[in-house]
C-alpha cells in the first residue's frame, strides 16, 4: 500500500499501490508521489521518470473521502499536477485513468497504454468538474471537440481511440504498458540529457503560456459548482450508491 519506486538504470519507476481503492489519491499517496518525483528531479543520475499504477487500474483520481485533492509543496495536487519539471515523465496506463487519474496522465509528457486502459473525465456525472488541469490540458492533448465531449458527457475514451487521436504515444497488449514505457524511456536516455531537458523546457514555455488563465477559470467555475445544491447531491448520491437527482440549482 502506498507508492513504490524502482531504479532501472537512469529511469525511475514510480508506482501507485492502493488497488483496493482503485489507486484513488489520498494524503499518503500524494506525499509518496511528491517524494518520488522530488528524487527524480534532484538526482542527476536519473534522467527519465515513469508513473504507473497496478495491473488493473491506473488511478480513479481523488479519494472522495478527502475534503479536496491532496496537494504538496513542490508538486501541487497529487504531488504532480502543478510540478515544474525538467525531466521527461511517462505515464504507463493499465486499466482505468478516470477523473483525477486522467488529469495525472495529462500532466505527464508521454503516454503508453495497454488495451485495457480507459480514459475519462466523469466529474459532471457527480455534480463536480475537473479541478486538476483537465479543463484546459484536455484541449492540448486532444482535438477541441473530443475534449468537449469528454468533459460534457463524462463518457470514456478507449485506448485505440486515444491512440488514434494522439493522446497515447504507444499502445500495447494487456500487461505491456510498463515494459513499453521502459523501452521508450531508454530510447530517450540514449540522447544528450541537457538537450532533452532543454527541448522539454522550450516546449513547456510555449504550451503553458495559458496555464494561469486556465487555473483562474477552473477556480471560478469550481466556486460556482460548489455553491449549488447539485454539488451536495452528487456527493451524497455517490456515497449512497444511487443515481443523483439533479435540480439544476
Amino acid at each position: 500500500m502506498g507508492v513504490e519506486t524502482e531504479r532501472r538504470g537512469r529511469v525511475l519507476v514510480v508506482s501507485l499501490h492502493r488497488e483496493d481503492k482503485r489507486n484513488a489519491i489520498d494524503r499518503e499517496l500524494a506525499d509518496g508521489v511528491e517524494a518520488a518525483l522530488n528524487t527524480l528531479e534532484d538526482d542527476p543520475e536519473l534522467w527519465v521518470g515513469i508513473l504507473t499504477g497496478t495491473a488493473t487500474v491506473f488511478s480513479a483520481g481523488t479519494d472522495l473521502k478527502q475534503p479536496s485533492s491532496p496537494a504538496t509543496e513542490r508538486g501541487g495536487e497529487y504531488g504532480v499536477i502543478r510540478r515544474v519539471r525538467s525531466k521527461p515523465l511517462i505515464a504507463a496506463v493499465e486499466g482505468y485513468a478516470l477523473g483525477g487519474g486522467m488529469e495525472i496522465v495529462l500532466a505527464c509528457d508521454l503516454v503508453v497504454a495497454s488495451s485495457t486502459a480507459r480514459f475519462g473525465l466523469p466529474e459532471v456525472a457527480r455534480g463536480i468538474l475537473p479541478t486538476c488541469g483537465g479543463l484546459f490540458r484536455s484541449t492540448r492533448a486532444l482535438p477541441l471537440n473530443i475534449a468537449k465531449e469528454l468533459l460534457l458527457t463524462g463518457d470514456q475514451l478507449s485506448p485505440q481511440r486515444a491512440y488514434e487521436l494522439g493522446l497515447v504515444n504507444r499502445l500495447t497488449e494487456p500487461g505491456g504498458a510498463l515494459g513499453e514505457a521502459l523501452a521508450l524511456a531508454e530510447r530517450i536516455c540514449v540522447n544528450a540529457p541537457v538537450s532533452v531537458r532543454q527541448s522539454l523546457w522550450a516546449l513547456e514555455q510555449v504550451s503553458t503560456l495559458t496555464d494561469e488563465a486556465g487555473w483562474e477559470a477552473t477556480t471560478t467555475a469550481t466556486g460556482v459548482v460548489r455553491s449549488t445544491e447539485d454539488f451536495r447531491e452528487g456527493r451524497t448520491a455517490f456515497f449512497e450508491k444511487r443515481s443523483p437527482n439533479w435540480q439544476g440549482r
